[in-house]
């Protein structure tokens, strides 16, 4: 059963850069606890010290390469995926990626007018 609180819900667009560093840090230092990791074992896991492990579950300070070093090691790297940019290829550029190349160039006979000499008979 979800917990309910009076807290009304606001997307994280709406909220402030400190708020959501704070936010990051949580879930770094939840899914750490539910590991059963001290900061030490996962910190010496990612290659970082404990107070800069520290610093970031608290939302005070990191990086990209730590948050991910820490996600690696804690089999989170997943929650990143939502950051990939995706290429979408409208339905004509995917016509043309599709088409089909010419595979040989026919020389016209020597006897042919160019196109542009040829009269219509329309």
């Amino acid at each position: 059963m979800p917990i309910m609180n009076d807290k009304p819900y606001t997307s994280i667009a709406d909220q402030s850069d400190e708020r959501i560093e704070k936010m990051i840090g949580r879930y770094i230092r939840k899914v750490r606890q539910e590991q059963a990791k001290t900061q030490e074992e996962l910190a010496q896991a990612a290659g970082i010290s404990r107070s800069t492990l520290s610093l970031l579950e608290r939302g005070s300070s990191g990086n990209l390469s730590t948050l991910i070093q820490v996600l690696r090691v804690l089999g989170r790297l997943s929650v990143l995926e939502a950051l990939e940019y995706k290429d979408v290829l409208s339905p004509l550029a995917l016509a043309r990626a599709q088409h089909k190349e010419i595979e040989r160039v026919r020389k016209p006979s020597k006897d042919a007018k160019p196109i542009d000499d040829q009269k219509s008979t329309w």
